[in-house]
């Protein structure tokens, strides 16, 4: 099954790149991974240690997040996009005449929902405010330890893309998204929604959404009427899982203390890192090196835990792991490396 967006020139002209993880869209594709087996070795750890966590009264939001079909679109409000707060805000904005929609399409699925989804379906303010409190709680118990790593990961997927984006090559920042994203100027096909469709945008342009726990293939909200975002999966590289053990800081300069541990070219490579991502070229110029070396340092650095290498398109790059960021700014790496965000 596809789906077909057709872009006119105005569309074209609108693409835009999410610069930060959607912490909505986040949340509704982990609720999937978390009732799934799929990806074991990617997601286990963080599947084991959310279902050992996550309260029981919270499990009632996956109701509205089944792993297979149709999940309810309010729950990712365009609006929402770039922090928890902002999503939030959009969900309790939400007209009663698309609570009741998407909660209709959800039960026409065959699913058996809550009680309390009678009253939101009639727009009640206080089944709303409880849809919005379930999701807090299950952000920050299922997203909120690992956010660093989500987050790190986007840095390098959007740095890839912003190199089109920075000469204006339209076309070649989407062709090269996914495999799952077919571009047939002025037609983007989105290949793998149980849906087959046209889409025109007429204007409105695209939302493009990088997403650590999309899986297999990209995705977009069923309403052809809604703002349109495309969201696709991230390559992963390794597991999500706590972070190794932290470095133990030490009163010495961080850049100095770094040289004497790893090595003054080694640490110029790291601390070339700093912005997101870089290729290997990148990384042989920053150190004045050659590439066929700075491949080596990469892969050394890479082995040992503090970068993390991914191929996003044509490009390969790499970034900092938490742990990496941790040694950088000489300071310990906590048990999930991340701090609430």
């Amino acid at each position: 099954m596809t789906v077909r967006i057709h872009f006119t020139d105005e569309d074209l002209a609108q693409i835009r790149l999410a610069q930060t993880p959607d912490p909505m869209w986040e949340s509704l594709l982990s609720m999937h991974m978390l009732q799934t087996q799929e990806a074991a070795i990617l997601f286990r750890h963080w599947r084991n240690d959310v279902r050992r966590r996550l309260p029981t009264h919270t499990r009632e939001l996956l109701r509205l997040a089944p792993p297979v079909g149709y999940s309810a679109d309010f729950l990712t409000p365009a609006g929402g996009s770039g922090s928890l707060d902002a999503g939030i805000g959009a969900l309790l904005s939400t007209s009663r005449l698309r609570l009741r929609k998407d909660l209709l399409t959800l039960s026409a699925g065959g699913g058996r929902l809550p009680a309390w989804t009678r009253p939101l379906a009639d727009g009640d303010r206080d089944a709303l405010a409880h849809v919005t409190s379930l999701f807090r709680t299950y952000f920050r118990t299922a997203l909120s330890p690992w956010w660093e790593s989500v987050r790190t990961r986007l840095e390098a997927e959007r740095s890839a893309h912003n190199r089109y984006l920075a000469h204006g090559d339209l076309h070649g920042l989407l062709r090269g998204l996914h495999p799952g994203l077919v571009w047939h100027p002025p037609v983007l096909e989105v290949t793998g929604p149980d849906v087959d469709r046209d889409l025109f945008l007429n204007g409105r342009g695209l939302l493009v959404i990088p997403s650590f726990f999309c899986w297999r293939r990209p995705t977009l909200l069923k309403d052809p009427a809604l703002p349109c975002a495309v969201v696709y999966p991230m390559t992963h590289a390794h597991a999500l899982e706590a972070a190794p053990e932290g470095i133990d800081a030490t009163h010495t300069a961080p850049s100095r203390a770094l040289h004497s541990l790893i090595g003054k070219t080694r640490a110029k490579v790291l601390e070339s890192i700093v912005d997101g991502g870089r290729t290997t070229m990148e990384l042989a110029h920053d150190a004045n090196i050659s590439p066929a070396t700075a491949s080596h340092h990469a892969g050394v650095l890479r082995r040992a835990g503090l970068l993390s290498t991914y191929r996003v398109g044509k490009s390969v790059l790499h970034s900092l792991s938490p742990l990496g960021h941790a040694l950088l700014q000489g300071r310990p790496c906590d048990e999930r490396s991340m701090n609430d965000s």
